[in-house]
Parts: structure tokens; sequence; C-alpha cells
């Protein structure tokens, strides 16, 4: 057992009998032969696969294994999701509640179509991106809440735990994000320069006076949404034995587990959602954002005035959306059971060309440049997962949903309960090649630096330099292949 505060999680499947786990121990097993696709390699999200054509839906299906009820729950969940909140009081009585401080109006704002947002580019337009806010733990007991999985953090006492650069009519925003870029160039093999930016962020148009002196910004875009509740669906133990902290393989690959706390329970778990694995479970990746990016109480969140602070009391004066007769949060159930339901069912796209020579050839090459390391390609959900459609599938997120140092070029300085400034999560690579086909561009990383999934790659250091470099060096033909395999995926 992986012990962890109050708590033990399990390092052995218990879901499983000795047949099935031989079978999920070959099938998971790494490729070794690049000739030809693996079996069942096209359908990414297993049964749940989507096979409609990739355009630019394609990350807003549901999962293809759902029965026909199932498909009705998803559709109110997708009306709540793409619903646009009014400010209280309104006539809209439904529908009211937002902020008063926020940075969307609706969860599709910020995920458009479901996919992946962007940063500022060319345009004031940040719906799609936030800079969280969190200084560090300051006393004992703040760090004791820290080491016992009880705080994350600590929010500014001014602006709360993220900026919200829109507010309700009559109230003032907290500010405006600023981000610039500094270009510094890169030479790979053959001669070829690229041009990696790094961002540098600020805070203009403070509306509160200024943050606390050592208040960090950490900048976040949207993620994609599709396969969350498969991933929910991976058995804890088979992400806790790929974690290694202490590198004993001497591998220079040390992923370590996040643990924190579910938020109605209290209970300890596995985090696997966030940027910083920060969240247990879809709920209370839900519940955040309901709270945090729209200013909307949750039965899970309660609190009607969002991410309002004590030193805000011009926001805390504004009406909430609490109707009694709906009971004592804006947003009461099934208000947050459906949103769940249709982010734990939006299906992953089957994969694309994977028996394209060039792509096979890719795939080596992200195998041999030592990918996989952190980008683990397959696993076999749990047989007990929560829903049906979930359980015992094949699935290839190509991540281990660990945190792994990623060095100082990509450190936010920013805790977040178990991960420090420079650790994130192992993002999931499924569904990547069609991020310009969603979402029409083709920026990734947390906040958007990297333009393109070669700057991406070259940005990756700390315990991925061995894999960057890996890259690097390879002919340009070979670097193209490798590309074309992700874009498959």
């Amino acid at each position: 057992m992986a012990a962890g505060g109050d708590a033990a999680l399990p390092v052995t499947r218990t879901d499983l009998d000795p047949k099935d786990q031989k079978r999920v121990e070959a099938v998971t097993r790494p490729a070794t032969d690049f000739s030809k696709p693996e079996q069942f390699e096209l359908m990414a999200g297993g049964a749940a696969t989507s096979r409609a054509t990739p355009n630019g839906n394609a990350f807003s299906h549901f999962s293809a294994n759902i029965t026909f009820e199932e498909e009705q729950t998803f559709k109110l969940g997708n009306a709540l999701f793409t619903k646009l909140w009014v400010s209280a009081p309104s006539s809209t009585q439904a529908s009211d509640g937002l902020g008063p401080l926020f940075n969307a109006r609706a969860c599709q704002s910020c995920h458009l179509k479901d996919g992946r947002g962007h940063p500022p580019e060319g345009s004031a337009d940040a719906t799609s991106m936030f800079l969280r806010l969190a200084r560090p733990a300051r006393t004992d007991e703040e760090r004791e809440a820290i080491a016992d999985y009880r705080k994350l953090n600590f929010p500014d006492a001014v602006y709360g735990a993220q900026l919200q650069d829109l507010a309700v009519p009559g109230l003032k925003s907290e500010g405006r994000m600023q981000v610039s870029y500094e270009e510094t160039p890169v030479t790979l093999a053959g001669g070829e320069v690229v041009q990696l930016r790094k961002p540098i962020y600020s805070v203009t148009d403070l509306g509160f006076g200024p943050l606390e002196g050592d208040v960090t910004l950490s900048p976040r875009v949207a993620p994609p949404m599709i396969g969350m509740g498969l991933v929910q669906a991976i058995h804890e133990a088979d992400i806790l034995t790929k974690a290694d902290p202490d590198d004993r393989d001497g591998d220079g690959i040390s992923g370590r587990p996040a643990l924190v706390r579910d938020h109605r329970s209290g209970e300890l778990k596995l985090g696997r959602f966030g940027f910083k694995a920060q969240n247990a479970s879809i709920r209370d990746q839900s519940s955040s954002a309901f709270a945090g990016d729209l200013g909307l109480s949750t039965p899970d969140d309660p609190f009607d005035h969002g991410d309002c602070t004590k030193a805000q009391a011009e926001c805390l004066a504004r009406p909430t959306g609490v109707q009694k007769r709906l009971g004592p949060v804006e947003a009461p159930d099934p208000v947050l059971p459906l949103v769940t339901f249709y982010s734990e069912n939006l299906a992953v796209p089957a994969r694309r060309a994977i028996g394209d020579t060039t792509v096979l050839s890719g795939k080596e090459l992200f195998y041999r440049s030592g990918c996989t390391a952190c980008h683990t390609p397959k696993f076999v959900t749990r047989r007990d997962a929560g829903n049906k459609a979930h359980a015992f599938q094949l699935i290839w997120p190509y991540s281990d949903f660990l945190l792994h140092d990623m060095g100082e070029g990509l450190a936010d300085g920013q805790q977040v309960g178990v991960a420090d400034g420079r650790e994130w999560r192992t993002q999931p690579l499924w569904g990547i090649g069609l991020t310009e086909t969603v979402n029409a561009h083709t920026f990734f990383l947390h906040d958007g630096r990297a333009r393109n999934l070669t700057e991406a790659i070259l940005w990756h250091g700390g315990e991925a330099g061995k894999a960057r470099d890996a890259f690097a060096s390879l002919a340009k033909p070979d670097r193209a292949a490798l590309i074309k395999f992700l874009e498959s995926l």
C-alpha cells in the first residue's frame, strides 16, 4: 500500500482476478513491433471511442457505448455546460447568480467546442485563459495544513485564488492579465533554428489595490475535455506503481503522485485532474470551476459570492442568485451532477492514419526518444468503474498522470498541494492532433506559449530533458515523422 497522510492507496489491482490480471499485463505491454499498428490501437478510448468524422465537433460527441437513457442525461449536461449565466437579481431565476466577479459566463466560453483554450493572441480576449494567484505558507500552522493535504496553497488576501477580469454591472473587475514574450533561439540537428517564446506575466488596472508581495501568478489555458471519465476509471494502483519519487531505477524520471482531499468527504485520494493534478474527481474539478470561473455556488462549494474575499466589501454586498424554492445554493442539484456526467462522457476520437509508414516510424522514434517514460501509452480501466461504459476498457491516453519536474523553463514558482513550482502533471496526448481542427489554433502547454508541437517538445526540461534532447538531435525527416505520429493521436 502507498501511504499518504491518514489513508492508504492500493498499489495492486483490487478489481481483477488472476486471469484478468494476466490479460491486462499482456495488452498494456509497451510496443516492440513498429511495422504495423497494435491491436485495438485505432480505438483510443476503447468501446467509448467516437468514430464520427473528425471535424470541428470532434471533441463534442458522447461516449459511443453509453445507454439511450444516458444520452438524454448527457444532452441535459451539455445544455448546462453551454448555458450563459446572468447576474442576480434577474427574471431568469434559474440562470442568475453569476459572479459578482468571474472569468466567463459559461463553461463552454473557456472550453470552446470542448477543446483547448489559448492565450490572448493579438487581442484582449483572455476568456479561455486566466491567472491563478497563490502565496506560500508563512507559518507552521499553514505548513502543517499543506502537509496534511487540507490546503493546496493560500490565496491573495484581497484578490483570492484567481484573477477575475470580468464583473457584474456596476462592479469593477479585479484587473487585466498582461502577457509579453521574449524569444530564444534553439538550434536543432541539421541547423534548423526554432524560436521559443518565454512569456512574462503581469497585471494591470488592479481594482482593489496591490497584490501581496509574495503572490505568484500562474497562467492556465482551458484543457480539452475528452476522455475524462476514462481517466477517472484508471485504477489507482496502475498510476502509483509507475511512481518513482526517489528515482531508484536511476533513469532520471521520478514521477510523484498527487494526493488531495475529496471536496465532499475530505478523504485522501489520488489527484489526477488539473495541470497540477489538484483534483481527484471530475465532480471536484467541475465544482471548482463553477466557484472560481463563474462565481456560482454548488452543494460542494457553497460560497455564493464566488472568489470574493473579505477585503472586497462591495463585491460581498452584491445580491446572489440563491432561490429558496431551489435550495441554499445558486447551482443546486442536479446541475453539478449533470455537468459532471457530461464531462465524464465526452468521447475520445478514433486515431487516424495508424498504418501510415511515416506515422509508424514516428511512433518508434517517440518510444526510442524516451517520451513514453512519462507519456504512458495505454491502460486498462478498472472493472468496477462507476459507469459500465468506462469499465474494463483498453485506453490510450499517453500519460502517467504523475507529477514531474519539468525544469526551470516551465516553472511557475507556485506550489499546488504536493506539486512544487517546477512540477506538472503529465498531460494526456489523445486528441492532440485535432486541436487545430476543433479550435483553429495550435497553442500548447499550460499557458499556450508553444505555437506548435515542436515548440512544445523543446520546452520540456528537468526530467524530460533527455527526451527533448533526443528529439532535437534527430534528423529533420525523423523529427517530422515523430510530429506526424503525434498528429495522428
